[in-house]
């Protein structure tokens, strides 16, 4: 990439919920540091002031009537977005908008970059120990080191944003979503520490620690299965095959021969196989249409 920063423009989006209190400090920061940047809030039905201490700062403001989720939000304010860059950030004081500019000084040689938490950044045990859980089981979907899979914080090209927004989930977690998207399309992504990020300092995190730690897993099998399914149907094969031929085996040296369990085991392996090599074909598809995007 051949690129220079001074070629960009860049649009700051961020979806609020009920975040009153800080949300007109954030935008007079974030206008602060980048008098050109756009800046657009997504006020996703909030029932507080968020709207008005928004405005007052300078931000354009897109409202919902009700609450429709974080990514839903997220999606409609980067399609909105004019900017080359798209920056995302939460609006709780996680994330502090003093280190944009780190994150934009790499996008010249990146399509995407991510702040990464880092051991000294201000996050709960608990979080952290479920992040690295997440970390690795994104790293092995992907073949790629993750270091913040779920990292609201990070800098886009808006070409590459919109190959992928389609996918994004109505509520969490569409860091999961683009990170997993990015790496398997064949995009760079860099992970940037950064020691500066801490716990939400007002409110009441919406995340259900066991109910969306499943729902992220599940959001890197979809995402798994439409760009790499081999990566997961020829290990399901795989699998099923050495529990038909052991099963099969026991049938037959306890009963003198192979029963329904086996056989269905057995059948069901060339089932998966198939499902795995119609879907490769498929996601091909979907990739050649990806890389002729009218965008790029």
């Amino acid at each position: 990439m051949t690129d220079s920063l001074h070629d960009f423009s860049v649009s700051v989006v961020l979806p609020v919920f009920n975040e009153e209190a800080q949300i007109g400090d954030l935008v007079r920061r974030i206008r602060k540091i980048g008098p050109d940047y756009e800046i657009i809030i997504v006020d996703d039905g909030s029932s507080d002031n968020t709207r008005t201490e928004a405005e007052n700062a300078g931000a354009t403001i897109i409202s919902h009537p009700y609450n429709v989720g974080n990514g839903a939000s997220v999606k409609r304010g980067c399609l909105q977005a004019k900017g080359d860059i798209i920056v995302l950030l939460d609006a709780d004081g996680q994330h502090p908008p003093e280190e944009i500019p780190k994150l934009i000084t790499h996008m010249a040689d990146y399509d995407m970059c991510v702040a990464a938490r880092t051991k000294h950044s201000q996050t709960s045990a608990f979080r952290n120990f479920g992040n690295a859980i997440l970390n690795a089981l994104g790293g092995w979907v992907t073949g790629n080191k993750i270091d913040d899979l779920t990292s609201g914080f990070r800098a886009i090209r808006r070409n590459c944003l919109y190959e992928y927004i389609h996918l994004f989930p109505k509520r969490y977690s569409y860091p999961t979503t683009i990170t997993i998207a990015m790496m398997q399309g064949n995009h760079f992504v860099k992970y940037i520490p950064m020691d500066s990020i801490q716990s939400r300092k007002t409110g009441t995190s919406n995340i259900r620690p066991f109910h969306d730690f499943i729902r992220f897993v599940s959001i890197m099998l979809r995402v798994l299965i439409l760009f790499s399914p081999n990566r997961f149907f020829l290990p399901l094969s795989l699998l099923t095959f050495m529990a038909g031929v052991c099963l099969s085996l026991y049938q037959w040296t306890v009963t003198g021969g192979i029963q329904a369990g086996g056989v269905m085991l057995m059948i069901s392996t060339v089932i998966f196989f198939c499902f795995g090599l119609l879907a490769d074909q498929i996601a091909d598809i979907r990739r050649s249409k990806n890389e002729a995007s009218p965008f790029d």
